[in-house]
């Protein structure tokens, strides 16, 4: 099977978002991860839904797919990155990531989007570990039920350093119609598991998954061959497991140089696919 591949905004963040549609289709991408922010999309201002619907217009037009990541550092809070947080200690906090994600999947359904992927959080000093799942839990199963009203899928994605890092927090929230939203390259940080034969585990669930190099133990998202990911490892095994989904390239911190990382990845990727 050929694998289909897409690029995350997060990674064009000096680009308006039409330009970066048009540098990843042009590119030859299968599809655009969209990382919603104040720049790309804003959820919160005024307009979202008519500018969701262009872009709709837009993304069919190109025969493009669509995954939705919610990591954006300061949308919610200009002064403290990722906050609020489904972990937020305050009900008020929490009620605004909730209605932030609920957004999200509002705009995928528009989108037609393959998933919407979003995160824990990192708890608060003297918050502890049992009420911040407990409050996880809850947040989570009030996104999973709006999503299951609008035929979104939900995707939970590990973060190194958050309250669910590993793929196994992931497996302890057993929470019914979760997927997994899997980065390969955060299993070489954590080292947890072989990339490649976590696809193979992991299979069934599978919502969404980011690729990209990565130092081992290094949570730095790097270009294709500058980092110590097997990359044709990971690919054959997600042609192996017949993953039908976006394969999305996630290099947030490329944006200076968008204009040529966005052709240079796939032509990488590619070039792996044929060698």
């Amino acid at each position: 099977m050929t694998l289909r591949f897409a690029y995350n905004t997060n990674g064009a963040a000096n680009h308006r978002l039409a330009d970066a549609v048009t540098l990843i289709a042009d590119a030859g991408y299968d599809g655009v991860a969209l990382t919603l922010d104040h720049h790309h999309l804003d959820p919160m201002e005024e307009g979202w839904e008519r500018r969701a619907e262009a872009l709709a217009r837009d993304l069919s037009a190109r025969k493009l797919g669509c995954v939705i990541e919610t990591g954006a550092r300061y949308l919610l809070d200009p002064r403290a990155k990722h906050e609020p947080t489904l972990l937020t200690p305050t009900s008020e906090g929490r009620d605004r990531r909730v209605a932030f994600l609920n957004r999200a999947i509002d705009i995928g359904a528009i989108l037609g989007a393959e998933a919407v992927s979003f995160w824990a959080g990192v708890p608060r000093p003297g918050v502890e570990r049992g009420q911040a799942l407990a409050w996880l839990r809850e947040g989570v199963s009030r996104v999973l039920e709006h999503a299951a009203a609008r035929n979104v899928t939900a995707a939970f994605e590990p973060e190194p350093g958050m309250l669910v890092e590993t793929v196994d927090d992931w497996s302890a929230l057993d929470l019914s119609g979760l997927r997994l939203a899997l980065d390969l390259g955060h299993l070489l940080v954590t080292g947890e598991r072989d990339p490649a034969k976590a696809v193979h585990e992991f299979a069934p669930h599978l919502g969404t998954v980011a690729i990209e190099d990565m130092a081992r133990g290094t949570h730095i998202h790097l270009p294709f061959g500058e980092g110590d990911m097997d990359i044709p490892a990971c690919l054959d095994a997600l042609e192996a497991i017949g993953f039908e989904r976006l394969v999305c390239v996630e290099l947030s911190r490329e944006s200076h140089r968008a204009d040529s990382m966005i052709p240079q990845s796939l032509a990488w990727l590619r070039a792996c696919r044929s060698a």
